[in-house]
């Protein structure tokens, strides 16, 4: 039966701003509006959430399952209100905190493609390793309205290595995710700790604290792993220190910010490629 919902995210919430680059091959997401097709009990169907100015998110979906799918997509119940008062006197984070207020990091809608995405992403620019994720999900999943549905294990399990590389990915990356696909059924994850999570993920050949840090943010929705030694924020690193910074000296960044390590991660290179961060001999606008 078709679901219409209003829902009011808790604490600030901008869907346009959270929504930058968010698109992909399962879901579009674009001036505030945010459209996805899903997979419920083996049916593919179709939502769409639009946010109104005075911040509601109006949901019409298929069924109560999309209107579910939404609210954790898109983070509405997770307050990051003490993020930001934690840290807006932060050196790094303060500018981006009063004007990326509203900035909470979208989900993927299952574990398993943001495994895909963690392991699409290493070392290569982020627009290419897109692409390479929307050739494996094009070939993986069944489409309705243009979109296709999340992958799950089983259907990324189903492809050889050597077909994964054909479509872009690193033989070696190819031959981890299927290992992990085929021996891990990753949506499991969700009620593991997220340290537990971290360290099985880390145990794989190919996977590192980036890969697990995607997986944690984009897959579970946790703000306490950070986008560890992201080529971001390496950039980063070597601009505030002025030298080349070995990718591992990136940690003493995230550091300071504990359990908020993961959200601290998504705000430092968003305010990076805005220039937000002060950097030495900036002037940068109070």
């Amino acid at each position: 039966m078709p679901a219409r919902a209003e829902l009011r995210p808790v604490g600030p919430y901008s869907l346009r701003l959270s929504g930058r680059h968010a698109s992909d091959a399962c879901r579009v997401v674009v001036d505030g509006t945010y459209r996805a097709t899903i997979r419920v009990d083996g049916r593919l169907e179709r939502v769409h959430a639009a946010q109104r100015v005075d911040g509601t998110i109006v949901v019409a979906a298929d069924s109560d399952a999309g209107v579910d799918h939404v609210r954790f997509a898109l983070g509405l119940d997770d307050d990051h209100s003490p993020f930001l008062r934690a840290f807006r006197q932060d050196p790094l984070l303060r500018l981006a905190v009063e004007r990326l207020r509203g900035l909470r990091p979208m989900r993927t809608g299952t574990v398993a493609q943001a495994l895909l995405r963690a392991v699409a992403g290493q070392l290569i620019q982020a627009k290419r390793a897109r692409q390479i994720e929307k050739r494996i999900i094009r070939a993986s999943t069944p489409e309705l309205g243009g979109l296709h549905a999340p992958p799950t294990c089983a259907e990324l399990a189903r492809h050889a290595p050597a077909e994964l590389a054909r479509h872009g990915l690193h033989a070696r990356r190819a031959s981890a995710l299927v290992r992990l696909c085929r021996t891990l059924e990753l949506e499991r994850l969700r009620s593991a700790p997220t340290a537990v999570v971290a360290a099985r993920l880390e145990r794989e050949r190919g996977l590192g604290p980036w890969s697990a840090g995607v997986v944690c943010i984009e897959g579970l929705g946790r703000f306490e792993r950070g986008l560890a030694r992201d080529l971001g924020l390496v950039k980063l690193a070597a601009a505030l220190w002025g030298r080349y910074v070995e990718a591992e000296e990136t940690d003493a960044l995230l550091a300071p910010y504990g359990e908020w390590a993961g959200l601290a991660s998504v705000y430092l290179l968003h305010a990076h490629a805005l220039g937000l961060v002060p950097l030495p001999g900036d002037r940068v606008a109070a």
